[in-house]
């Protein structure tokens, strides 16, 4: 009797502490996460179902749950400790990766701080399951040009292999004579159907395989089994396209045979699970597993009979200690100050004639609309010819990204990437070829309000996630992008170090 009060007890402190973890990330539960969610570019719809899906797994396996409650552990609070770093700086600095990792780390640490570590192991995969809900096409962009560029080569040797007559530059398929053209855009890379068939997967396989390295495996099939799916969709596509209609292959059929094809994907995904068990049964000389799900951990569904020292309590009261305060004051942070756009103009040069640019469609549509951009064309006699492209960031962290991921898409060959100074500025120089075309030269830098520049976009994330966790502010960062007539260094640090002189900003 006096075990089961002060399990109660114990239970209790514990579900006021994930009250005061509610409270101090509601910033992430109820405005950050939703509006992720519902963001057109993460496209992350099947955020939503995270969480109750997290609920479900420990209602299900709530016996299992109870059974296995034991000790407080200092080895827990210990592991709270970095989870409680990652969402004290996420909320502060609205990097929503941050709060999510910290706010799901906390669930499993603080089980593990109460109860031991039994109760972790339980309570990890409902954790772990909701990284799912952490916003990562925009973070692995990268990725997206690699994956919109196998897409259309397998796509279009396929077609090729059909028979029909396509062409293909970069990532836009077209016909021969120009009638049908569909450039695989960033939404249609595959990338956010390969997020949502690894979350359905990863649950699908923790209920269906009763080993963990099946559970991998078949978890490790759903990333090319949503690439095949995406390949199938841009085939299909193509081929109502250049066979009837392009207005009903490119409108209607484009915006709904995403859900057939991702119910083709749920269909190889269940086939894939019959056949790892069969090849589990064969490997087993025709024997199954030892155990399934419902037999993973008998139980009579009662907490295990252990006294609590005077150490498992001192825990308990440390943990509440510790996370109460950081809570409390995470959650009456001030918000991030926003800085305002820089001033930016490109003046004449002489020798020059300059052609104000307005930004493309595809700018004004992909990027945030508190983006801004500056371009100027910079023409000579002679076919000399500068673009210089000033894009100035918004709030959003998706309004600068690196050149290199939006270029191949163009059709262009990224050679001998390299390092130069002009101006007393780094910059990174890079040679665009393409079959057609003589090499063109590109370069490009960034920098921030405070005065930091570099060309490197990973030394840039760094320092933004910097400013805006510890200093509590989002700078409004600048890209500079060159695009030049030729790939000669000499001529192009020339330019730069002639139109810095008219341009604080470069220098």
């Amino acid at each position: 009797m006096k075990r089961i009060c002060e399990l109660h007890v114990r239970t209790a402190l514990f579900a006021a502490l994930l009250v005061a973890v509610a409270y101090g990330f509601r910033q992430l539960l109820f405005v950050h996460a939703p509006m992720t969610f519902s963001d057109h570019v993460e496209d992350m719809s099947y955020g939503w179902y995270v969480p109750l899906f997290s609920i479900y797994v420990l209602w299900r396996e709530r016996r299992e749950l109870v059974s296995s409650l034991g000790r407080p552990s200092l080895f827990g609070l210990i592991a709270a400790i970095p989870f409680l770093a990652f969402g004290f700086l996420g909320v502060r600095g609205i990097q929503v990766r941050f709060e999510i990792l910290g706010f799901a780390g906390l669930l499993w640490a603080l089980s593990w701080t109460f109860y031991g570590w039994r109760t972790a192991k339980r309570v990890l995969f409902p954790a772990a399951f909701l990284l799912f809900c952490m916003p990562l096409a925009t973070y692995l962009d990268v990725i997206t040009v690699h994956l919109r560029l196998l897409a259309s080569s397998t796509a279009f040797a396929l077609l090729k292999g059909f028979g029909l007559d396509i062409v293909r530059r970069g990532t836009m398929l077209a016909s021969s004579s120009g009638a049908f053209a569909i450039d695989v855009a960033e939404p249609c890379s595959g990338l956010r159907s390969l997020f949502a068939l690894t979350a359905l997967t990863a649950g699908y396989a923790y209920f269906t395989q009763p080993t963990w390295v099946r559970r991998a495996v078949l978890f490790a099939l759903a990333v090319p089994i949503a690439i095949l799916g995406n390949v199938m969709r841009i085939v299909t596509i193509a081929i109502i396209g250049l066979t009837c209609s392009e207005d009903f292959a490119t409108g209607f059929y484009h915006d709904y045979s995403g859900y057939v094809v991702f119910l083709v994907a749920i269909a190889l995904m269940v086939a894939a699970g019959g056949a790892i068990d069969r090849i589990s049964v064969a490997i087993r000389g025709g024997k199954k597993p030892n155990e399934t799900y419902s037999q993973r951990e008998s139980t009579t569904g009662e907490p295990r009979r252990e006294d609590v020292s005077w150490r498992g309590y001192t825990v308990v009261v440390l943990s509440l200690a510790l996370i109460v305060p950081v809570m409390a004051y995470q959650a009456r942070s001030a918000k991030p100050i926003v800085c305002e756009p820089p001033e930016i103009e490109l003046g004449e040069l002489d020798g020059f004639e300059r052609t104000v640019l307005e930004p493309s469609e595809a700018e004004l549509k992909t990027l945030p609309s508190d983006t801004q951009f500056v371009k100027r064309l910079y023409t000579a006699p002679g076919g000399v010819w500068f673009q210089v492209t000033v894009v100035i960031g918004g709030v959003s962290k998706s309004s600068i990204h690196r050149p290199e991921l939006c270029l191949p898409s163009q059709g262009f060959q990224m050679t001998d990437p390299r390092d130069a100074s002009a101006a007393g500025t780094d910059w990174r120089f890079i040679s665009l070829v393409r079959s057609d075309a003589p090499p063109l030269g590109f370069a490009y830098t960034f920098f921030n309000q405070a005065g930091f520049r570099t060309p490197s976009h990973m030394k840039r994330i760094f320092r933004d996630v910097w400013d805006r966790s510890v200093h509590n502010r989002i700078d409004r960062w600048v890209m500079v992008t060159i695009n030049a007539f030729t790939a000669d260094d000499s001529l192009l640090v020339a330019f730069l170090e002639r139109i810095a002189e008219s341009c604080s900003f470069l220098k």
